[in-house]
């Protein structure tokens, strides 16, 4: 077994290796193999076997994403770890998330719930599955058994409930009854209530000013997070995507502070040339301004400025010529140092 594992082992780092190297045929190629090998039960009995899973794992999704396969992230990880439940939160989420950031939605939806329903709240605290079977064991770090950690399960919702359903399909009201009746914590559960409502409110207010379209999850995103979220996770960050307070106050802060945006002295401007683009900074505005008035100030006393220079150097020259011919008119006798005082009469 200790043979097995260390195989496995530098089965993973020549498959992240490959990935480093952009080589990502040969890092799909590794990290799938090691994945199979999991599911068709001969590292069953492995002690590490769910940070064999993670790794490479983690290796699969950043292979399919650059190789520009994003769409097939989900169901080439169910095919690779035998269903749903069975594949590491932190895998799902990087692969959730890369799908979402380039609008590959088709089933999305549908996968991660799937997900969550298979998953049931023990004593306020864990997960467990709802129907273990042996195909179905994800090992987490729960010492309880085979489970999902609270925050675990969390992350996952958030991606689910406010992420996909709030903000990119902009269907809150399905958001708001699904956690509603999902199992999860009260006090977490408020939580995500407060939050969704606050983005459906948003909704609701752009609507009544007559917008057309939606607004982008952007918009959402910037009106009920804080300003610490991340961009979407590479390896080792699918965890801490979407975590912030989603406060009442919060959000109305930020809604009204959102006028203050049309004032232009906190804008920028946009210069786009072919396939360049130069962003010009209020900063940078600004200095020049008060280069071109000073320009037009000087331009205009040129005549003024010209004289008054004249003046002065003229000035000038006529001092430094009368302390010249000053300095040289006085007469000095050279032979005063060695003659006598003159006697004085009695």
């Amino acid at each position: 077994m200790a043979s097995s594992d260390s195989g496995t082992w530098k089965e993973i780092e020549s498959s992240e290796r490959y990935l480093v190297s952009s080589m990502f045929e040969e890092a799909l190629m590794s990290s799938a193999s090691v994945l199979r090998r999991i599911r068709d039960g001969h590292l069953s009995e492995d002690a590490q076997l769910n940070e064999i899973k993670e790794s490479a794992g983690m290796v699969l999704v950043q292979s399919l994403k650059a190789l520009g396969r994003t769409s097939e992230i989900l169901e080439e990880l169910k095919l690779l770890f035998g269903a749903v439940p069975s594949i590491p939160v932190e895998v799902l989420i990087t692969g959730t998330c890369f799908q979402i950031s380039e609008n590959c939605l088709f089933g999305l939806r549908e996968f991660l719930d799937e997900f969550l329903s298979n998953w049931k709240l023990v004593d306020e605290e864990y997960y467990v599955l709802s129907h273990p079977e042996a195909n179905m064991v994800y090992t987490g770090c729960c010492d309880r058994g085979y489970g999902l950690e609270l925050d675990e399960y969390l992350d996952v919702v958030e991606i689910y409930a406010v992420k996909l359903l709030g903000m990119v399909l902009n269907d809150v009201t399905l958001a708001i009854s699904w956690v509603e009746s999902a199992a999860l914590p009260e006090d977490k559960r408020q939580e995500l209530l407060r939050r969704l409502h606050s983005l459906y409110t948003l909704k609701a207010t752009n609507s009544s000013q007559g917008s057309s379209t939606p607004l982008p999850a952007g918009e959402f995103e910037s009106a009920s997070r804080e300003p610490h979220i991340s961009e979407f996770p590479g390896a080792g960050e699918g965890k801490n995507l979407l975590k912030g307070d989603y406060g009442t106050s919060q959000t109305n802060i930020r809604l009204f502070g959102r006028q203050d945006l049309c004032f232009w002295w906190f804008r920028h401007i946009n210069l786009k040339v072919g396939r360049s683009r130069l962003i010009i900074s209020n900063g940078k505005i600004m200095l020049g301004c008060l280069v071109f008035l000073l320009y037009l100030v000087l331009r205009r006393k040129r005549a003024d400025l010209m004289r008054t220079t004249k003046t002065t150097v003229l000035s000038l020259k006529k001092a430094l010529v009368d302390f010249w011919k000053l300095a040289f008119s006085y007469q000095v006798n050279p032979l005063a140092a060695v003659q006598s005082l003159p006697v004085a009469r009695r």
